[in-house]
């Protein structure tokens, strides 16, 4: 990405509005799509459904972007499935997820932004056509790894015209990697694989207890209660849950 087309996207961002969603996989792989009941914000209550407990750091960044958005006549919802705030994981080399909500005829295109460089830490282009649903980049796949204490950019972007980068749909998310705690490593090694989200969430680590939450689902898609599960997650952060 060369610095003009850095600079039409931060122009973008600026005019951009946060975003709706439903669901399947990138990478050329599907994800399970999620319950059509809605998940009232209240349920995130309740001891059955992960609670995310938000940072308290008061860290700049966060999601941007999305919205029903066009290109001549085709309409769809992009947005990025991450915070109203800086997003925290563990993890070196995490999974990003974002969402269409219909199929594009356009290349869809990944970008990492790492603060410290004038190029991105990860470029990745999908060619076309891009299904819709909900879809994933893990950053182990491209040899990508966030350095810890750094607040990376990431943006998912329909191109309509690469010779015209003003023209993309941008949706945007704020990620940055923290130390992994004694106690959390405690709490990790004792908890189950359906216990993870909520560990996770409990922890503020909202890209951890997303991806958590997510492979259970893929590996039983007809489990409503963990569907119930993530929908409280997104419920919490002003995301809307994944649909059928």
């Amino acid at each position: 990405m060369t610095r003009g087309t850095l600079g039409t996207w931060l122009g973008l961002v600026a005019l951009l509005v946060a975003a709706p969603l439903p669901s399947r996989a990138g990478d050329g792989r599907h994800i399970a799509p999620a319950s059509g009941q809605q998940i009232l914000l209240a349920q995130a209550t309740s001891s059955a459904v992960p609670v995310y407990k938000p940072p308290l750091r008061g860290a700049p960044g966060g999601r941007v972007g999305g919205g029903t958005r066009g290109t001549g006549r085709e309409l769809f919802v992009l947005t990025v499935l991450a915070p109203d705030h800086t997003g925290l994981t563990v993890e070196e080399q995490p999974t990003l997820y974002w969402y269409l909500s219909s199929r594009t005829p356009y290349p869809v295109e990944i970008t990492v932004m790492d603060p410290r460089a004038t190029q991105p830490l990860l470029e990745q282009r999908i060619p076309p056509p891009v299904e819709a649903g909900l879809h994933r980049i893990r950053l182990a796949d491209h040899n990508a790894r966030l350095g810890s204490g750094v607040s990376y950019r990431w943006f998912a972007a329909v191109v309509p015209d690469p010779a015209r980068r003003s023209r993309d749909i941008l949706a945007g998310g704020t990620i940055e990697r923290i130390e992994r705690s004694e106690e959390l490593t405690a709490k990790l090694a004792r908890a189950s694989k359906t216990e993870l989200p909520f560990v996770y969430a409990d922890a503020g680590l909202w890209y951890d207890a997303f991806t958590a939450i997510s492979a259970l689902i893929e590996a039983a898609p007809e489990n409503a209660e963990l569907k119930k599960q993530r929908a409280a997650l997104m419920t919490q952060v002003g995301l809307p849950e994944v649909g059928d």
